[in-house]
């Protein structure tokens, strides 16, 4: 599987006044062009302690709120605690709801700017939670789901709330193989797809970042530790190429509504 990789340090983020976030720098030449070879990017403590804080208790926040139609969207999961019980599993459709993610999503447009070449529009972002025996994803690209719909290319912006290792099941990557261009469109990657590549897990801290092309092959594992992994994703396309916010969470609640809008008749399936 190859060694954990490790980011470049950038100096400390400040939390400003209100709600809004304050990246550190732009991004070296030889980080953008790390970028552009490999489809990912680490970038170490792009946040400090105080932001991480407010982004953790916005999460909290938002959990508590009680699950109703016109609010974030909210989706579970079934776990053995030891007894069955639900667990949030993700949110969704934040921004809206949420003058924290709000300030944090304006904040990483810079970063998604210069990762796509132009200035940047917000596509979509989620928090996902992987609890203790949390399942994984297996290898896929995420133009995959359909993103064609909207724009030929995104960069989505991970933002690391929990310590995020191998073995509670951090995001591995395939280095280069975006390049490849697109694989099929709803299909999995098969083993001949895969043949030549090598999934190298990426270790993050609270307040990391990572850059992520949407051609990029990427899977995790199983959480095996007996602590949850929370990551806040910020998905952005170039402006471009058209603001498609509020078309993309249309589409989706058409097919894939958070679980408290869910008719008990009807067979849901992930579509977009």
């Amino acid at each position: 599987m190859g060694e954990t990789i490790t980011g470049t340090a950038l100096n400390t983020a400040a939390l400003t006044g209100g709600n809004g976030f304050t990246l550190p720098r732009a991004m070296s030449a030889e980080e953008s062009a790390r970028y552009q070879a490999d489809g990912f990017l680490l970038l170490k403590t792009a946040f400090d302690p105080a932001a991480v804080a407010a982004i953790e208790a916005e999460i909290e926040r938002l959990e508590k709120v009680p699950e109703a139609p016109g609010q974030h969207w909210v989706y579970g999961e079934m776990v053995e605690d030891p007894e069955p019980r639900r667990v949030i599993s993700r949110m969704e459709n934040l921004v809206p709801f949420s003058p924290v993610f709000a300030g944090l999503s304006a904040a990483l447009l810079g970063y998604a700017g210069e990762a796509l070449g132009g200035p940047a529009a917000l596509f979509k972002e989620k928090v996902n939670f992987k609890r203790p025996g949390g399942a994984g994803f297996t290898p896929h690209q995420d133009q995959q789901a359909g993103w064609w719909n909207y724009a030929p290319r995104f960069v989505s912006i991970m933002v690391c709330v929990d310590p995020a290792t191998p073995e509670s099941g951090c995001v591995e990557f395939a280095a280069g193989h975006h390049q490849r261009g697109m694989f099929r469109e709803w299909e999995p990657l098969t083993d001949e797809d895969m043949k030549d590549m090598t999934f190298v897990p990426v270790a993050t801290e609270p307040g990391d970042v990572v850059l992520i092309d949407s051609f990029c092959p990427h899977r995790s594992e199983t959480n095996r530790s007996d602590r949850q992994r929370r990551l806040y994703f910020a998905t952005y396309n170039r402006a471009a190429d058209g603001d498609h916010l509020a078309r993309y969470y249309a589409d989706k609640h058409a097919n894939y509504p958070p679980d408290v809008e869910r008719a008990a008749s009807t067979d849901y399936t992930f579509k977009v």
